[in-house]
């Protein structure tokens, strides 16, 4: 199978849109995009909705259904999409979603005759709130950075930084969804036991070692039932679409409390996700090949197929940035603090899924995996301070002197994503960012 037969022409590089802020260079929304979220307007008591970006506008497709302008599946999935979440439209299944995409495409194409009927639906992103874009039933962590899980590995177990599995199991644990926020949500600094080094007993008070993680969130949609797997030759028609993710990580109280059962309260405190879910279908054009070293071991027969070696892996660069408290009182734009990319990743997004429902576990419309953190082979591209500071023993020298090992009150840590690539539009995914409040 070619990549050709993954595109259509809601794909085509040359589309354009009436709506004008599509089009500008670089914008994160084209038209060949298209992403979902829930939103309202500002200061408003109105329910959430959802909505797809399409420039610097949103499409309220509550208000697109309401003028009837469509008919068969693709008005079926509008009026799922009438809900203020996206998990009744993401259980109807990849048919509806590319049906709805194709739709809108064509709608908000340049000369559409559709347009004078549809600019009544624009909003302003910038007078928006987000909310989740899907109520998330369960949240998965995978760990499937093998520089991430080798270089962390070697500040815990520097005589054994990656464990005999990892080659073997696409290692994940289950997380806590009720603490996963929108973009925007600033959180206080979590307090919880921790237990230095060169201490007799552990103490209890605010983290210490208070890091970002660098990650994706991949979004089920429609599942499968309890005692039903998913193959891997099925896993991405699962998959409805993926957003950023900042998995928050307490390093200290993580280090105490991690053995033998993993991550507790160290993740739990808060998570935060970026507003809209860029769809699979948006994706294809930059889906690349996977391989694996032919020194490690070969995926066993659940986890392999042709397809996911031909177009598993995903050519997304990830960057975060941050602004300090003295920076934003200076005015100062935030600065980079890494780069990496989500084709670096030892495990697929297919490969999780079929790893995560060969044992008959079900996934429901709205569960979400985060990637683990995405590191890549070079210092510079380290998914956490954890990294980046070599465990807080080089701190990280800011282009205004200030120094950083771990986060401080006031940082605000900005991840942004984008695919781009010669011969397909540039998809973008906005932005991630939140705050860091003091503890109570």
């Amino acid at each position: 199978m070619s990549n050709n037969n993954l595109l259509n022409e809601t794909h085509n590089p040359a589309l354009t849109s009436w709506v004008e802020s599509a089009n500008i260079e670089n914008s994160d929304f084209p038209i060949q995009n298209l992403p979902f979220a829930s939103f309202k307007l500002k200061g408003s008591n109105e329910d959430f909705r959802v909505g797809v970006a399409i420039g610097d506008q949103v499409i309220d497709l509550k208000a697109v259904f309401a003028l009837d302008i469509f008919d068969g599946d693709v008005q079926a999935a509008l009026e799922q999409c009438c809900n203020t979440q996206l998990n009744a439209f993401m259980s109807m299944g990849k048919h509806f979603w590319s049906a709805l995409r194709q739709a809108l495409s064509k709608a908000l194409t340049t000369g559409s005759e559709l347009q004078a009927k549809l600019v009544s639906c624009l909003i302003a992103q910038a007078d928006v709130v987000y909310a989740l874009p899907c109520q998330i039933g369960d949240y998965t962590d995978f760990y499937t950075s093998i520089h991430h899980a080798t270089s962390v590995g070697k500040k815990f177990r520097p005589d054994n930084p990656l464990l005999p599995n990892y080659k073997w199991v696409p290692i994940g644990y289950h997380g806590r969804s009720s603490s996963i926020e929108v973009s925007g949500s600033n959180f206080k600094r979590p307090k919880g036991q921790t237990k230095a080094p060169t201490a007799t007993e552990p103490s209890f008070g605010p983290c210490k070692r208070l890091d970002y993680e660098l990650e994706v969130g991949v979004f089920i949609g429609n599942g499968n039932d309890l005692g039903e797997s998913i193959s891997i030759d099925n896993a991405e028609d699962h998959v409805f679409g993926i957003c950023l993710f900042n998995d928050w990580s307490a390093r200290d109280i993580q280090g105490w409390e991690y053995q033998p059962l993993g991550p507790f309260l160290s993740k739990s405190f808060a998570s935060t996700i970026s507003p809209w879910i860029v769809t699979s279908e948006a994706l294809a054009p930059y889906k690349a090949q996977w391989t694996r070293d032919e020194a490690d071991p070969q995926p066993l027969p659940y986890l392999e197929s042709q397809h996911n070696r031909d177009f598993g892996s995903l050519d997304l660069n990830l960057q975060v940035l941050i602004e300090t408290e003295t920076m934003r009182n200076a005015k100062q734009a935030a600065v980079q603090l890494s780069q990496s990319n989500f084709k670096d990743s030892y495990w697929t997004v297919a490969q999780m899924v079929a790893h995560h429902t060969v044992n008959g576990c079900n996934l429901r419309p709205g569960d979400m995996f985060g990637s683990g953190t995405q590191s890549g082979p070079n210092p510079e591209e380290a998914g956490s301070m954890l990294e980046l500071s070599n465990a807080g023993a080089e701190p990280i020298q800011l282009p205004n002197g200030e120094t950083r090992t771990f986060l401080e009150d006031g940082d605000c840590v900005i991840m942004k994503g984008w695919c781009k690539k010669e011969g397909a539009a540039r998809i973008g995914f906005g932005e991630v960012s939140a705050t860091v409040l003091a503890a109570d």
